[in-house]
């Protein structure tokens, strides 16, 4: 394992953004989208351990489904949409139960929440999902656009305490980090398990929620995920559900087109104004 390090600084002012990133996110995909990201995230081994592994019940998604679900879309919104402050402050705040989450005597493999090459991966993931949910919805983004939006997208990472340096330098080298990690990634059977119980088909909800969703949350799940995590868990998937996904997903793009921008990041601008309140009043961010 490399070695981990805390990435601090001065806390910052509160200065918005010269350009705003709000065209770089989609909260209908991010609702839709987030369970095959966590899938993605917790299919290198130690991120998965860690998850499954961990002892903050406060924030643990098979306890706190929708508190989990809500400090994921804060820190989502907080990353791409949030001033330098409000990305230390939240930072900050994560650190809190990072610091809880490493790995004891008895498990089989080593992991610290730390571990700024883990903290690469989950960005990495968060940064895939994004681009394909902006592509599924909207079309093909031109190089420009491809280019900004992959340069913003080190926010996921140093938001966290990945230092800004092991963000890939473009693109291209991205794609060549992303298929040198795919042989890295597998799942045990009580991760795998977590995944496909907890994740896919929704077990901290209550039984009426899930009776009405899971079918749902099963084909955007498997619809977001490539490939090779579908045959990691063994979810089923063929061209005529492909087409259907793609179809649904151009549909919900071109709604959007025709509303105004607050429906594009719902419900990402309601969580931020929530971060906003909560650090206002001085109470906890995650």
């Amino acid at each position: 394992m490399p070695g981990t390090t805390e990435h601090r600084s001065e806390t910052p002012a509160d200065t918005p953004d010269p350009e705003p990133a709000d065209r770089y996110l989609a909260g209908p995909a991010a609702l839709l989208g987030g369970p095959a990201n966590v899938i993605m995230q917790l299919s290198l081994p130690p991120v998965g351990r860690g998850v499954v592994e961990s002892t903050v019940d406060s924030g643990r998604y098979t306890l706190h489904p929708r508190k989990r679900g809500r400090t994921t879309l804060t820190y989502l919104a907080v990353a791409m949409l949030g001033t330098d402050a409000e990305r230390a402050a939240f930072r900050e705040a994560t650190d809190t139960s990072h610091r809880h989450v490493r790995s004891g005597p008895d498990s089989p493999v080593q992991y610290n929440a730390f571990d700024p090459r883990l903290q690469l991966w989950v960005a990495a993931c968060i940064y895939r999902g994004t681009a394909d949910s902006l592509s599924l919805l909207f079309g093909p983004m031109d190089d420009a656009f491809a280019d900004e939006l992959y340069a913003e997208s080190s926010r996921f990472g140093t938001t966290l305490q990945m230092p800004a340096h092991l963000w890939p330098r473009d693109r291209a080298a991205f794609a060549e980090y992303w298929e040198t990690q795919l042989p890295h990634t597998s799942f045990d059977d009580e991760v795998k398990a977590y995944l496909l119980d907890q994740v896919v088909d929704l077990g901290p909800y209550r039984r009426s929620e899930r009776l009405a969703f899971r079918r749902l949350n099963r084909f955007f799940t498997s619809g977001f995920l490539p490939q090779h995590f579908r045959d990691e868990l063994g979810l089923d998937w063929g061209p005529r559900r492909q087409r259907a996904f793609e179809l649904i997903m151009r549909t919900i793009g071109a709604a959007m087109h025709l509303l105004p921008t607050r429906w594009r990041l719902y419900p990402l601008d309601k969580h931020l104004r929530d971060m906003r309140r909560r650090r206002a009043l001085g109470k906890p961010l995650v």
